[in-house]
């Protein structure tokens, strides 16, 4: 396995597939890239895996500042999982002094639901910018992004389609902690109290089947996570595709909530009558 920290490094490959990542990554980015190498086998191409901190897509600057930079062990990982080449560009490489990169219009789905576009305003601006702009300099032909931010897959499948690109965004199913907890970079700032209310998010996904109205399940999801301390941003079921209003399509309930200064995520399906 190569380090590439230019495109120049990184050279163009047929069949490339790609692994985005903002680095400190754990046993859910090693599913995400040992998914990308079956495919990259399959297909006689390569998996190629960023590593890079996105400073567009932070509405805070205290969180950009702590975000883990692990590039060592995040190498590691790559390599164990089947990466061919680990893409770590500098800010400037991907932000080039004097060149304006640009922002693609953001499609609804960015802008509609109320989610996460209303929580963290000018995020989804960021993560458009910078997906287009890797996508630019790794020219894959296939992506692979994560369901447990299921509205940024959503937001990436169609700007990618908005925007006529010839790459397949490709699904990685959410991978969880033995006690369920969906993974993520977030979790290593969990003190054990707050680990054990934050089990209320999972749990509370695992037991939509107790409920015949999506209206009535989202009203219980927000009361159980209170009761258990934490501060809910939204609990809701929405179309799993445009996030809105379910419609006859596959349902999606998903969850934001903050467990003392640290905020989570997590969705799962769900099915209901009405």
């Amino acid at each position: 396995m190569r380090v590439a920290t230019t495109h120049q490094e990184l050279g163009e490959k047929e069949r490339r597939v790609f692994v985005p990542t903002m680095g400190a990554l754990h046993a859910g980015h090693a599913s995400l890239i040992r998914q990308a190498a079956g495919i990259a086998r399959a297909r006689g191409g390569e998996v190629a895996v960023s590593i890079f901190v996105n400073p567009t897509q932070f509405n805070e600057a205290a969180d950009y500042r702590r975000y883990p930079r692990t590039l060592g062990a995040d190498a590691e990982v790559c390599r164990a999982a089947g990466a061919d080449v680990v893409f770590a560009p500098e800010a400037s490489e991907v932000y080039p002094p004097g060149r304006v990169i640009r922002v693609p219009d953001l499609p609804r789905v960015a802008k509609s639901p109320g989610l996460e576009d209303a929580q963290r305003p000018g995020h989804f601006a960021g993560v458009c910018q910078v997906v287009l702009r890797l996508f630019e300099l790794v020219r894959p032909s296939v992506a692979v992004f994560g369901e447990k931010d299921w509205q940024q897959l959503q937001v990436i499948r169609a700007m990618t389609a908005q925007e006529k690109l010839a790459i397949e965004i490709v699904p990685g199913a959410t991978v969880r902690e033995a006690d369920g907890l969906a993974m993520s970079s977030r979790n290593r700032f969990l003190g054990e109290d707050d680990r054990r209310r934050a089990l209320s998010i999972s749990r509370v996904l695992r037991e939509s089947g107790r409920f015949e109205s999506r209206r009535e399940y989202e009203a219980w999801m927000v009361g159980e996570m209170q009761a258990a301390g934490l501060m809910v941003e939204y609990a809701v079921v929405r179309d799993g595709a445009t996030l809105e209003e379910p419609g006859a399509g596959v349902m999606r309930a998903l969850i934001a909530a903050r467990v003392g200064s640290v905020r989570l995520i997590d969705n799962s399906e769900v099915r209901f009558a009405e």
